[in-house]
């Protein structure tokens, strides 16, 4: 290479550098910009529940402090009466909460409500996502808490946190019946515990009043991005109807997923009746198989997953005692269903033609 060329490629280099640092501020800059408005917001809740207090001027002192800012700062259109009212509910649900600036942290109770963590993992997400956890969640700090953390890990849009809200995520997660504390670690298990869900939500899914397992299993993977949101942070889809030897017969996973938080594969087998017990089995054999088949030394144990549309919680322990793999048992819902006869109750496009040429004649 010539030494103009060098010069050049090195110069690109340069310039694609540049732009990339430029673009890693702004976002720095931006993400420093909402966690400053987020602490004057709560700052100024705070001070809106001390002057009422204070004044005691009744339900109209959110209207008048509301006028009174924005004569004063006309150009700034977040002090509306609805969004002081917000401001009072951010303050009133995290007062008495220190948040440690580490995500893993547990989060601690403390006595004075004017002390607060200036690197709280409250002042990261937007200020929208926080209105619609302040709706969602109301007083329930600890629950807003949860679905700030999952926000950050996971980069939510609004929308995205809107979904996980309104199918209770809060009370799904870690909530499958499994045998992790026997069968693993103590560090393994409580993350592997974490991983897991139940009932999973299925509500992506449109589905005729009676589907099989095979339409259900079809539906999920024509949706499998969905699925990968509603199974969590971590799981890489591996494929559908994996096969492998077990002796002299062949046997096909369902789905096979890789947990890259856990570094482990997840055999997810579907049922879409109420559990069996010999379904604990199967996949127990399931797991076995990919840990001599596909497991490396890298990864850790594989872990089960069966995922039934009903199950006996009472039954589903013993089975998973009975089993020395590390397997989880949870249920699934499925809300939009189609009835049936829908279709046949659908005018075809013959009769629809045949309406418009009797309407025009």
């Amino acid at each position: 290479m010539s030494n103009l060329k060098k010069l050049n490629t090195e110069y690109k280099d340069w310039i694609i550098s540049i732009s990339q640092q430029f673009k890693a501020s702004q976002i720095k800059a931006a993400v420093k910009v909402n966690s400053e408005m987020l602490k004057f917001f709560w700052f100024l809740g705070k001070e809106l529940v001390e002057k009422k207090s204070q004044y005691d001027w009744g339900s109209n002192f959110y209207v008048q402090v509301s006028k009174d800012l924005s004569n004063t700062l006309p150009d700034i259109k977040s002090f509306s009466p609805r969004n002081l009212l917000y401001m009072v509910q951010f303050y009133k649900m995290y007062s008495n909460t220190v948040i440690a600036h580490q995500l893993g942290a547990q989060f601690e109770n403390v006595d004075s409500i004017n002390e607060y963590n200036e690197n709280s993992i409250i002042f990261s997400v937007p200020w929208g996502h926080h209105k619609l956890l302040l709706d969602k969640c109301k007083d329930n700090a600890d629950k807003a808490l949860f679905y700030v953390k999952k926000t950050i890990e996971n980069n939510w849009s609004r929308n995205v946190l809107h979904n996980f809200l309104d199918t209770d995520l809060y009370n799904r997660q870690g909530k499958a019946i499994t045998n992790f504390s026997n069968t693993l670690p103590a560090i393994q298990s409580d993350l592997a515990q974490e991983i897991t869900k139940d009932p999973y939500n299925f509500d992506f899914l449109t589905m005729h009043e009676r589907y099989n397992e095979k339409e259900l299993k079809d539906a999920l993977i024509d949706k499998v991005n969905n699925f990968l949101i509603e199974l969590g942070t971590g799981f890489a889809y591996m494929g559908r109807e994996v096969r492998i030897e077990v002796g002299e017969s062949e046997k096909f996973i369902d789905m096979l997923f890789y947990n890259t938080k856990r570094h482990c594969y997840v055999v997810v087998e579907i049922k879409t009746g109420k559990f069996d017990s010999s379904y604990a089995g199967q996949l127990g054999t399931y797991v076995v198989a990919v840990n001599h088949q596909l497991k490396t030394e890298a990864d850790n144990p594989t872990l089960g997953l069966l995922i039934c549309k009903d199950m006996d919680s009472v039954e589903a322990q013993y089975a998973l005692e009975s089993t020395s793999q590390p397997l989880g048992i949870s249920s699934y819902e499925l809300s939009k269903l189609v009835p049936d006869d829908y279709k046949g109750s659908m005018p075809t496009i013959e009769e629809i033609e045949a309406g418009l040429e009797e309407a025009f004649t």
